[in-house]
């Protein structure tokens, strides 16, 4: 598979009728500003199209071709690959949702970073998090590790977002739990709680299934 760029008429892109990523208005604006400010975007992934001759049908960047679209973008850059209906079907099922996680120390770094030259409220316009939520985490502090501590053993910091329904629930279902665990500290019992419910769940999967 060839891997060079190729500028394609934004006209001879067609979306793949398939295709099964779908993304919020607020993020999708995101990306535009990010594109308008930058200039600059991952290429498009395409393949000849398998029925209109001159046209490409996207496989990968089917937000970026909208995103250009909408900036009145004459053409796009593209990868080309020559690829079968089957080998297409795999990519768009999976080319989305391989992507990994963030470790947490350096998403901090790089927000903080950020935030010393574009406040919060300009930054949230670029980036995934809300104003409210990158105030948040620049705020954060990451717990030191005492020397001698073997890596392993030490606790792994989660962080993620809820909204005042899911809150009123994890907080429920955590203090019919946590009162349960030996652990010491409210942090330790909340943290034990939290694994107690996972596995519950997990175990309660595997059973129906």
């Amino acid at each position: 598979m060839a891997n060079a760029i190729q500028s394609i008429r934004l006209d001879k892109l067609i979306a793949h009728p398939d295709n099964p990523n779908r993304q919020s208005s607020v993020t999708f604006n995101k990306l535009v500003r990010n594109i308008e400010r930058t200039g600059r975007y991952e290429p498009i992934l395409v393949r000849p199209h398998p029925e209109k001759e001159g046209c490409f049908q996207l496989i990968n960047g089917h937000h970026r071709w909208r995103a250009l679209t909408k900036l009145g973008c004459e053409a796009a850059d593209c990868v080309v690959w020559d690829i079968d209906d089957e080998q297409t079907d795999i990519l768009l099922a999976t080319v989305n949702r391989l992507g990994g996680s963030d470790e947490l120390g350096k998403k901090l770094t790089l927000l903080k970073r950020l935030n010393r030259s574009i406040e919060s409220g300009e930054l949230a316009k670029l980036l995934p998090q809300t104003a409210k939520q990158i105030e948040r985490l620049t705020n954060l502090k990451m717990p030191s590790r005492p020397t001698g501590t073997d890596v392993k053993s030490f606790s792994n910091p989660m962080i993620f977002f809820v909204n005042d329904a899911q809150q009123g629930t994890i907080e429920k279902a955590l203090s019919s739990v946590k009162e349960q665990t030996k652990e010491k500290t409210r942090a330790v019992k909340r943290a034990a709680a939290l694994a107690h419910i996972a596995e519950e769940f997990l175990r309660r999967t595997m059973d129906e299934g």
